[in-house]
């Protein structure tokens, strides 16, 4: 597949360590589309166990925490009591052509088949980048005269049933030294303060003097089923 993740996104700890290891360990949660014998679009998932006071079914630390949490239940043999998507990727080709919700669809299907009622998703919005200095905050209250979210990637989860519940606002963090920076992005990071780059929602932090950058990226939870109770 032709991906548009920005380069900077893989470089997250968490991911590079777990990520791929996904479709191995949760087979029955991933879903993927095909167009003759080529790989179009690919949706993961992972179930994960919330035992309040000490979790909750949408941490402020999104997209880390939920697929840490899938990998130390599953290694401590925990039962799952929820499941949560990670990402739904197309290829490049492929954009536009409705293939979004169909994706979204299977991988709630695949978790109703698993016997779980409820599907979180950590949403990163897809035109969020092209204001990196709003507020995520703010940015989720925006809805269009027919109440639907003007952001594209949001409405798709609108449409499909999807309740908006919360800001993630620590989903994802990539921090590197100004060297990574500069490799990841081609960018010069000559200077400290919000250094704007494509893709991010957010400005990255850059701190000459320590030699490091940091980006801190927010999710918006969308949930797909019932809200239980505490």
């Amino acid at each position: 597949m032709t991906e548009t993740w920005p380069r900077f996104i893989s470089q997250d700890p968490v991911a590079g360590s777990l990520l791929h290891r996904v479709p191995e360990e949760f087979p029955e949660f991933c879903v993927v589309a095909t167009d003759g014998d080529r790989v179009v679009a690919k949706g993961l998932s992972v179930p994960f166990r919330t035992d309040p006071p000490d979790r909750e079914e949408t941490p402020d630390r999104g997209w880390d925490t939920v697929l840490t949490w899938a990998f130390a239940d599953r290694q401590q043999r925990r039962a799952p009591t929820v499941t949560s998507a990670l990402e739904i990727t197309l290829d490049s080709a492929y954009l536009g052509r409705g293939l979004s919700p169909r994706m979204l669809s299977a991988l709630k299907d695949a978790s109703a088949r698993q016997g779980y009622d409820t599907l979180l998703a950590p949403v990163r919005p897809t035109a969020k980048h092209l204001e990196p200095h709003v507020p995520m905050s703010d940015y989720v209250r925006r809805v269009r005269d027919d109440g639907l979210p003007t952001d594209p990637w949001l409405r798709v989860h609108v449409r499909a049933g999807g309740t908006v519940e919360k800001v993630a606002p620590a989903s994802m963090a990539v921090s590197g030294s100004l060297a990574q920076w500069r490799e990841w992005t081609g960018l010069p990071f000559d200077r400290d303060g919000d250094v704007e780059v494509p893709g991010a929602l957010l400005p990255v932090r850059c701190h000459m003097e320590h030699d490091y950058a940091v980006y801190v990226e927010p999710n918006v939870w969308v949930r797909h089923g019932p809200r239980r109770s505490a």
